[in-house]
């Protein structure tokens, strides 16, 4: 007795071209294990010839169960953004139009960790410095070490005396 239902002939021919067609091989896999199946294979023997555990066989079918083939695709690799990516981005482009004695800052040029200050305090989203060293290329911002302060004149240079 077959473990899952029976596939109609369309399908079959589907998932058949789709294991050709594809470039995700772990997915070409899990086709492969229902179509094995299909056939009247055991679970051991399927797990067996596709080298991989009788525990994957069972998920994948709890998955074909479901959501037919589109439940076999792989997820994308990675996890999403936490962040509004694109509003920083377009924030991060209007800070660095301007200089940081703007905003109150003795700084020359915006320093990565003075950038995350400021985004902190507009948006209220805790961004670390090389997040934003991250972010930069993708803003099409390019990123030079800040300079280490403003270079602030001595109004008593001549008076001191001390500078030649």
């Amino acid at each position: 007795m077959p473990i899952i239902a029976p596939i109609p002939r369309d399908e079959r021919r589907l998932m058949q071209k789709a294991i050709h067609k594809t470039r995700d091989k772990n997915y070409a896999r899990r086709l492969t294990a229902m179509l094995m199946l299909h056939r009247g294979e055991r679970v051991s023997h399927v797990a067996r010839t596709l080298c991989c555990a009788r525990s994957s066989i069972g998920r994948w079918i709890n998955w074909f169960t479901l959501s037919g083939a589109e439940g076999l695709k792989s997820l994308p690799s990675g996890r999403g953004r936490r962040w509004p990516f694109e509003h920083i981005c377009a924030l991060l482009r209007e800070l660095v139009k301007h200089s940081p004695g703007d905003f109150g800052y003795q700084r020359s040029r915006w320093s990565t960790e003075l950038l995350a200050i400021k985004i902190r305090d507009v948006t209220g989203c805790p961004l670390y410095a090389s997040t934003i060293r991250r972010w930069l290329p993708a803003a099409g911002l390019v990123w030079r070490r800040a300079a280490p302060t403003l270079r602030i004149r001595d109004p008593h240079k001549e008076e001191n005396g001390r500078y030649p």
